[in-house]
């Protein structure tokens, strides 16, 4: 069964792109089929995929030129699957809003959701309407945290976001656990609110620290996971070690 995971934080700048990329590509390495969607205008998950320019083919093309959801699927060199992102999803996202259209991807989804073991959604660092739809379409949310007191706010908010979807039954959405990344455990404050979120969210942090790595930062620019351009580099390690964990939380419960 796919199991469809939205990596979402309303907050900016807290690793969800880096995570969203080397979660596909680690999930991708222990032979189970991974598609990654990438619902952010700016399309850097697209970008960091290695996905060329004259390939790319959003949600918008299946919502207005009626692409088949198979025509906007290409392959990473990581051997995971993606839906690109780029600009023309700001105007996906006015037309969904303004179709009153709540749902649009878990239908789109549905004539390729067998096809998948996993289903990551790299979503806007806003709650617009693009990362209302990941939320509605996922079965679980991953979120990313750089240890900082300002994004603990953004946690509470999205998961009050994510009960009151669940509790008017609009999804079977639930929050899979939170992840600390770009961590660096010299600094006092990392640690202050590492153990916070240990303390608030004893059940839902998991183990695994992504480190704040130089090599996760320079994969994107060859187009690549940090998996594949590094693979012996602590960033590498650690989101294997991640998806891991995540799928011994899923699979083995």
């Amino acid at each position: 069964m796919n199991k469809v995971i939205a990596i979402a934080n309303q907050k900016g700048g807290v690793g969800k792109t880096t995570t969203a990329i080397n979660l596909a590509a680690s999930l991708a390495a222990t032979k189970r089929k991974t598609l990654l969607i990438d619902l952010d205008p700016q399309g850097n998950a697209t970008t960091a995929a290695g996905i060329q320019p004259e390939k790319i083919k959003t949600l918008y093309a299946h919502y207005f030129e009626k692409a088949t959801i198979k025509e906007c699927i290409q392959t990473s060199p990581d051997n995971y699957d993606v839906i690109s992102g780029g600009e023309d999803l700001i105007a996906l996202e006015v037309a969904i809003r303004n179709d009153g259209n709540q749902g649009f991807l878990s239908s789109s989804l549905k004539p390729v959701e067998d096809f998948y073991d996993y289903t990551i959604i790299d979503t806007p660092p806003t709650l617009n309407q693009l990362t209302i739809e990941a939320l509605f379409c996922a079965s679980g949310t991953l979120i990313p945290l750089q240890c900082e007191y300002y994004s603990l706010e953004g946690v509470t908010g999205l998961m009050k976001t994510i009960e009151t979807l669940s509790s008017k039954s609009m999804t079977s959405n639930r929050v899979l656990g939170i992840v600390r990344t770009m961590v660096d455990m010299r600094n006092n404050l990392a640690k202050e609110v590492s153990g916070e979120l240990e303390k608030h969210f004893p059940a839902l942090v998991f183990n695994t620290l992504i480190p704040r790595n130089v090599k996760l930062a320079e994969a994107p620019s060859h187009g690549i996971s940090g998996i594949k351009y590094m693979p012996n580099s602590y960033g590498a390690k650690a989101y294997l070690a991640l998806a891991g964990e995540l799928i011994r939380r899923i699979e083995y419960v």
